[in-house]
């Protein structure tokens, strides 16, 4: 760990030198220009683009809930990473570490107001953003399997605000906005630019982090600009562990081959990140405008896995639980009489094979991936007259999640075995047309309409051959592939598309000075389940010129992703016999129809709200009410135990390692829920405290699931769906601009009682958590006008959640889905050059 620290905080130092050196050789704006933009800015953060096809509006003029996060919200953090980020400013956002959750420890799976990361439709300058590849197959109940937008590849740096629709909105812009919408606006200066470092890690001395970030703004000839922004980040992992009971044991007995610890829980090592964002526009006459924006990115990120114990690891060291050691006879015609041999005879025989000779303590997997993403959005818009605007645009998106599993074995292959594999890769390809198109020739009526096309491809890669490979002792128990992540094998390998096409109508009307009223209809046609139509009517009124009343009644739909029609994974998880290999099928697949599986349907919802908006001078507070009704959720199904004649069934098709499967899951449409809450935002920014401002947000969420299939919805799953996420959560910030140079930021978090379901232990494993408070601080300083430093923490007083009463069994010292991290206070430093 010291070496590791020693080594970011080199590359820190190396960095700063960069950086200030490319400082020293920029331009610097001119103070009054500096001081305008930072005006301009101010006015337009509370600008909503997204929720209405008209003109953009206040959020205290939406008709729906509408949040406007500036950018500066995202600077006075240690945290970096987007999901993070939009965890501490948005309430009803969740998300927590996935320590040891396969794939979904690339992309973490985020929550919305209760819901699954793909209720929330995720927008960059207005245009859909793409999926990642990568399905949340262990997501703790709520985000299992999920296949959401990956907003982990965007730089805060490159925001100019951030902007989220609190409401459902399928019948403005399509599947996914369930719970809302989320638009990440891109800055888009032609000039000036700011150059960021930050350094930091946990008060346990673990977890050091190095980042460099810049932003650039460049004129496009006189008519245009190009904004250009990066961010590198190198990160350690974390550990917050204890000792394994099994592991301590095997210790206690002498083995002192066991590692220690034999399993780590904590962050994972961010081996390195690197983003990049580009948005461009250029006037091409006075009524017609291209613009240009995208992105690259490529993010390295490696975990731990689950301890192996080298006494009853099945397919590996036993296949009785520990009774007799599981020996390879290495002959090929079985004389090497190895049939009940003791390790020690197998170690002194040429013809007999135990794996306590390569990993005499037994192993813990090592697994991680390199996730690719790239997008880049082209189109133009501008006024066909003065009643008529448009805007037409291709979007192209591509998520690729390359995994690799090292210190682990093909334990059929025997001695021969690699311990690292290639097991293989997702990929989702999203491509999309879209012209829109808005009329303004009735007085008070703003008329929008418009097409969209898009075509989504899913794609497996299989993995290297020793990854899937069935070797000379699979037929003596020895397991199948890179154990704890079997390759992908070319059968498994494929290519999955669907096209859908949508029209939409979106009307908005003044009725009177103090009531606007606006409906929508949408229409869209899937290639693979059909057409579905949703609608949506909302209104405020403006009962005086401080208060105003508002409402929203809509259906939504999300259609069934084509990755979640058509993946296959097999993934290692604790089930009511202990360690075992999980396999997901699609739900065509013959073994998963014997199981009731069928072709997925896509979800519908109804959501109602209502609220209203108090503007008081400087006092500003908006409260809402929401209501979500679901049929047809998707998400798998609990573990399905295999038995012998369904796995003699599987080999009969042609499934040869079926001996490898203890259960079976797979996608269905197969229970409802309900879920409803309270949103509260105020801010205040008092005469009586010059330079002050003060914000409270709040969510109460509450979900419930109405109806389910117990023959694959278990009822831990279901406690899981209602209490994963804490019911409450809530922050208060008070922001000071202490003196000219000076100002600080303090913000109390709160997070209420939730319910986790220890290692998806089917309920076995119960933790009940308390609810808890957390510091955030920091305190910023001007040196000049161009240079400043800040320095802050994270959880100021070291707060942890409750311990977990169930740590011996596997290692982890804390409920690893805390909502606020397991890890401890975070302090950090940073540094920004503004030119």
């Amino acid at each position: 760990m010291k070496k590791q620290h020693k080594n970011t905080n080199t590359w820190m130092l190396s960095s700063i030198s960069l950086a200030v050196s490319m400082a020293l050789a920029a331009p610097v704006m001119a103070e009054d220009d500096a001081a305008a933009t930072s005006s301009a800015t101010s006015n337009v953060e509370r600008i909503a683009v997204v929720g209405s096809r008209a003109a953009p509006r206040s959020v205290g003029e939406s008709p729906v809930p509408v949040d406007i996060i500036g950018n500066e919200e995202f600077t006075k953090n240690g945290a970096t990473d987007m999901n993070d980020l939009m965890g501490k400013v948005v309430p009803s956002y969740n998300v927590n570490a996935q320590p040891i959750s396969d794939a979904a420890t690339l992309v973490r799976p985020a929550n919305m107001r209760g819901l699954a990361p793909d209720h929330t439709l995720v927008l960059v300058n207005g245009k859909r953003r793409h999926r990642a590849s990568v399905i949340a197959f262990q997501g703790g109940g709520v985000s299992d399997g999920a296949q959401g937008p990956d907003i982990s590849v965007i730089p805060a740096i490159a925001l100019k605000q951030v902007e989220v629709l609190r409401d459902g909105a399928a019948a403005q812009y399509g599947s996914d906005a369930i719970a809302g919408v989320i638009n990440f606006q891109l800055k888009d200066a032609a000039e000036g630019g700011e150059i960021e470092l930050r350094s930091g890690q946990y008060y346990q001395g673990d977890g050091g982090m190095g980042q460099i970030a810049a932003n650039v703004g460049l004129p496009l000839t006189a008519a245009g600009f190009a904004n250009l922004s990066f961010e590198y980040k190198e990160q350690d992992d974390t550990n917050r562990s204890v000792q394994r009971d099994d592991a301590q044991a095997l210790i206690d007995a002498g083995n002192l081959a066991v590692p220690e610890p034999a399993q780590v829980w904590g962050t994972p090592k961010t081996k390195s990140d690197f983003k990049f964002f580009f948005n461009s526009g250029l006037d091409l006459d006075d009524h017609n405008k291209l613009y240009l924006f995208g992105n690259w990115a490529r993010r390295d990120v490696e975990g731990g896995f689950y301890y192996r114990n080298p006494e009853n690891r099945s397919g590996v060291y036993s296949n009785d639980g520990g009774a007799t050691p599981l020996i390879g006879d290495l002959t090929g015609d079985m004389s090497g009489g190895c049939e009940g041999m003791s390790i020690a005879d197998a170690a002194a025989s040429d013809s007999c094979y135990s794996f306590t000779e390569m990993f005499p303590g037994g192993f813990t997997p090592r697994f991680g991936g390199v996730v690719k993403d790239a997008s880049f959005v082209v189109g133009m818009k501008g006024e066909l007259s003065t009643d008529w605007s448009y805007d037409a645009a291709f979007s192209y998106g591509n998520n690729d999640s390359d995994f690799y599993i090292k210190n682990t074995v093909n334990a059929s292959l025997g001695p021969d075995t690699p311990n690292d594999f290639d097991p293989g890769r997702y990929v989702e390809t999203e491509r999309g047309v879209n012209v829109d198109f808005d009329y303004y020739g009735i007085e008070s009526w703003n008329i929008a309409m418009g097409a969209e096309f898009r075509r989504e491809t899913f794609e497996i890669y299989n993995g290297d051959q020793y990854s899937f490979e069935i070797g000379p002792l699979a037929s003596q128990g020895f397991g199948i592939g890179s154990n704890g992540f079997p390759g992908f094998k070319p059968e498994d390998a494929g290519k999955w598309s669907r096209d859908n096409y949508a029209i939409y109508v979106d009307v908005e009307k003044e009725l009177t000075q103090d009531l606007l009223v606006t409906g929508a209809v949408r229409y869209e046609d899937y290639d693979d389940f059909g057409s579905t139509t949703n609608g949506k009517l909302s209104a405020i009124w403006t009962v005086n010129e401080y208060f105003s009343l508002r409402g929203a009644a809509s259906t939504g739909f999300r259609a069934p992703t084509v990755g979640q029609s058509n993946v296959r994974n097999v993934s290692t998880s604790f089930g009511p016999n202990g360690l075992q290999d999980q396999a997901t099928l699609p739900p065509t697949n013959p073994i998963s129809v014997q199981k009731g599986g069928k072709p997925l349907d896509p979800e519908k919802s109804v959501n109602l709200s209502v609220g209203g908006v108090l503007n008081v001078d400087t006092f500003f507070l908006t409260l809402d009410y929401f209501n979500i009704k679901l049929k047809d959720r998707i998400s798998q199904t609990s573990a399905l135990q295999l038995t012998q004649d369904d796995r003699d069934a599987l080999i009969a098709q042609g499934i040869l390692d079926a001996s490898s499967y203890s259960a079976v899951r797979y996608f269905t449409n197969d229970f409802d829920t309900t879920t409803q809450g309270i949103d509260l935002v105020i801010s205040y920014a008092p005469d009586w405290f010059d330079g002050s401002n003060f914000s409270l947000a709040y969510n109460w969420t509450k979900t419930e699931v109405d109806d389910f299939n117990p023959e694959n919805i278990s009822d831990a799953k279901v406690k899981a769906l209602e209490e994963a996420i804490p019911h409450h959560k809530g922050s208060l910030t008070w922001t000071q601009e202490v003196t000219a140079n000076l100002r600080s930021m303090v913000r109390v978090n709160y997070y209420g009682a939730y319910w986790e379901n220890h290692l998806d232990s089917d309920g076995d494993l119960p933790i009940d958590v308390s609810s808890a408070f957390t510091v955030d601080a920091e305190l910023g300083y001007d040196i000049n006008d161009d240079w400043s430093v800040s320095i802050g923490a994270q959880n100021l007083f070291d707060a942890y959640p409750d311990e977990n009463p169930w740590a011996g069994i596997a290692g982890a010292k804390y409920p690893v889905t805390s909502p606020y991290g397991f890890n401890g206070g975070f302090y950090y430093g940073r540094l920004n050059y503004r030119f």
